[in-house]
């Protein structure tokens, strides 16, 4: 698959995002494919991109849709602009349910936890265009690299509204232990530039259309490899962070098996020495 040149304009290559499904009714969650890129945006800005009931199901079904469609590479994860990327949990939905019906407003949601989305074995890009907090710190943890907005702030505040962050502990695998600690206990919001000197992102922007044109470049880049070994690539490092080195290199050896075994493996090579594009078939 070839691509154009980097180009960080996000409207260069970047599918337009839209906040209508085909019925032309607002949907909390949109998804476009291209190129073998998958573009997730969460468009509620008058909620600050607050996770609904159907936002949170709507979410569940992109990631099994994604899954699923061979066509799919590499997804990019963002939101409507409105200052906040993801401001979590839809709190005032939350009080009308529990005031309603009197359950919580987890139970209405397919995957609460958005284990779906961590499952995911193509590599996500969180498009972090604004601040972000409680649940949504918990999808860019799901993420396998950020991209930042310069002077947004980053949180897990559970603690100032009595909610749980169950969902938080792989990040111990992305910040010191100290500085995790300060974030889950204290509920506070820390500068987006102090996270980025841990190396919680990969790089921050200046302005959101640069925050998601750096995405889609990155996107890019890994779409136009191997798809196998991309898969391979991700699940050995996830499986190092579930498992623990010894058991994480034991299990990137079994997923990097059909790796060597495919007509890609043969491909790459021959390309390199052909001086030319590979052709990836995935298999």
């Amino acid at each position: 698959m070839n691509f154009p040149a980097a180009n960080l304009s996000w409207g260069s290559f970047a599918p337009e995002l839209s906040n209508e499904n085909e019925a032309g009714i607002m949907s909390p969650i949109d998804v476009k494919i291209e190129d073998g890129i998958a573009t997730v945006s969460i468009n509620r800005p008058e909620r600050k991109n607050a996770l609904s009931v159907a936002a949170t199901n709507g979410l569940t079904d992109a990631w099994e849709q994604i899954e699923t469609d061979e066509s799919v590479r590499v997804t990019i994860l963002t939101s409507a602009d409105c200052g906040v990327f993801c401001a979590g949990l839809d709190l005032k939905e939350a009080t009308q349910i529990a005031r309603d019906e009197g359950v919580d407003i987890l139970t209405k949601m397919r995957d609460p936890f958005h284990e779906t989305m961590r499952a995911c074995k193509k590599p996500i890009i969180a498009a972090m265009t604004g601040s972000l907090m409680a649940g949504g710190m918990m999808l860019t943890l799901n993420c396998d690299l950020r991209v930042g907005l310069k002077g947004t702030k980053v949180g897990i505040t559970e603690v100032k509204i009595g909610r749980g962050s169950p969902w938080a502990s792989p990040a111990l695998t992305m910040l010191p232990q100290p500085i995790l600690m300060e974030i889950l206990l204290t509920g506070d919001l820390m500068p987006i530039e102090r996270l980025h000197e841990y190396g919680f992102t990969n790089y921050i922007e200046d302005t959101p259309d640069a925050v998601r044109a750096r995405a889609f470049d990155l996107a890019k880049r890994i779409a136009s490899g191997a798809p196998l070994s991309v898969i391979a690539a991700k699940g050995g490092v996830r499986a190092t962070m579930d498992l623990g080195c010894a058991g994480g290199l034991e299990e990137g050896k079994r997923l990097h098996q059909v790796v060597y075994a495919s007509n890609d493996a043969i491909e790459g090579p021959r390309a390199f020495a052909e001086k030319r594009a590979p052709v990836w078939t995935g298999t």
